[in-house]
C-alpha cells in the first residue's frame, strides 16, 4: 500500500509544481516585458517608440534621452514636488490613522460598527467619483493650486484604508500588556507611544507604503488640483512631454525609468523589514 500511495502523491506534487512554475513564468514575462521595453525605448536615439528589433539594448544605444531630460531643469522640480506631496501625505495620513485605529480597536462606543462599515464603504467608491467633490471643497477653501489642497485630498483617500490596516493589527496585541503598564502607573499616552506603537511597526510600514504609493502615482486629481506648471508632480511633468503633433517618447521612457528607481529601492529596503515584522506579529498571541 505504501509503494502505491507514495508515487501517486509525488506525481500530484510534481504536476502541481510544474503548473505553478509555468504560471509564475508567464506572469513574470508579462510583468517584466513592459519594463524591458521602456528601458529599450529610453536608450534609442530620437523618439523611436516602435521597432522591429527584439533587442532590449539597441545597437545604437545612447544616453541622450536621459541627459536631455535631466539637463532641462524641470525633471528635478517634478521629483521635488512629488516628494513633498507624497511624504507629507504619508506622514499625515499615518498619524491620523494610528490614533483613530487605536481608538476603534480598544474602545467600545456607540456607532463604532457603523463607523467602521462607513470607512470600509469609502474604499468601494471609485477614486474618479471623488474628484469633483474634493475639487469643490478645495475651491471653497481656496486650496486649489496649493500643496495643502492636494495633500488634504490625498489624505482623505488614504486614511480610511490605513485605519483598517492598523485596527486589525491593534486587535492582535494582547490587552494584558496595557493592563500591566497601567498597574505600574503608566499614563495612556506613554502606553500608546512606548508600548503599542513599537509593536505596530510592521502595520505602520504597510500603511506608510500604501499612502506613499497611492500619492506618488496619482494623476487624475493632481491634473485638476494643480494647474501651475511649477507645482506639477512627475506624473503631470511627463505628460507635458506629449505634444499635439509629436511626443518625446525617448525622454518619456527615460523619465519613467529614473522615477521608478527610488520606489524600487524603497520596496527593496522595506520588504525584508515587513516580512520579518509581520512574522513577529503573527505569534504575539
Amino acid at each position: 500500500m505504501k509503494k502505491n500511495s507514495t508515487p501517486l502523491i509525488q506525481q500530484d506534487t510534481l504536476i502541481e509544481s510544474i503548473i505553478k512554475q509555468i504560471v509564475m513564468i508567464v506572469f513574470s514575462v508579462v510583468t517584466i516585458f513592459p519594463i524591458l521595453r521602456i528601458i529599450s525605448v529610453s536608450l534609442r536615439p530620437g523618439d523611436r517608440l516602435l521597432s522591429t528589433s527584439l533587442r532590449i539594448i539597441p545597437l545604437d544605444a545612447t544616453w541622450d534621452n536621459y541627459i536631455t531630460l535631466i539637463s532641462n531643469g524641470k525633471f528635478f522640480l517634478w521629483i521635488w514636488n512629488s516628494a513633498i506631496i507624497t511624504l507629507i501625505t504619508a506622514v499625515i495620513g499615518l498619524s491620523i490613522a494610528a490614533f483613530s485605529a487605536y481608538a476603534v480597536s480598544r474602545w467600545k462606543f456607540r456607532g463604532r460598527s457603523a463607523l467602521l462599515l462607513f470607512l470600509l464603504g469609502t474604499q468601494m467608491i471609485p477614486a474618479a467619483m471623488l474628484i469633483i467633490p474634493l475639487f469643490i471643497i478645495a475651491t471653497k477653501l481656496s486650496l486649489v493650486n496649493t500643496y495643502s489642497g492636494i495633500i488634504l485630498a490625498y489624505s482623505v483617500q488614504a486614511v480610511p484604508f490605513s485605519i483598517w490596516i492598523l485596527k486589525g493589527y491593534y486587535d492582535t496585541i494582547p490587552r494584558s500588556l496595557e493592563e500591566a503598564a497601567e498597574i505600574d502607573g503608566a499614563p495612556k499616552m506613554y502606553i500608546f507611544f512606548k508600548i503599542i506603537l513599537p509593536l505596530t511597526l510592521p502595520a505602520l510600514a504597510v500603511a506608510f507604503l500604501f499612502n506613499f504609493m497611492s500619492s506618488w502615482n496619482e494623476f487624475m486629481l493632481a491634473s485638476i488640483m494643480l494647474r501651475k506648471s511649477t507645482m506639477h508632480p512627475w506624473t503631470l511633468g511627463l505628460r507635458d512631454l506629449q505634444g499635439q503633433y509629436q511626443t518625446a517618447w525617448g525622454q518619456y521612457s527615460a523619465g519613467s525609468v529614473l522615477i521608478s528607481i527610488p520606489v524600487v529601492f524603497l520596496f527593496y529596503k522595506s520588504s525584508r523589514f515587513l516580512v520579518s515584522g509581520l512574522t513577529m506579529g503573527s505569534v504575539k498571541e
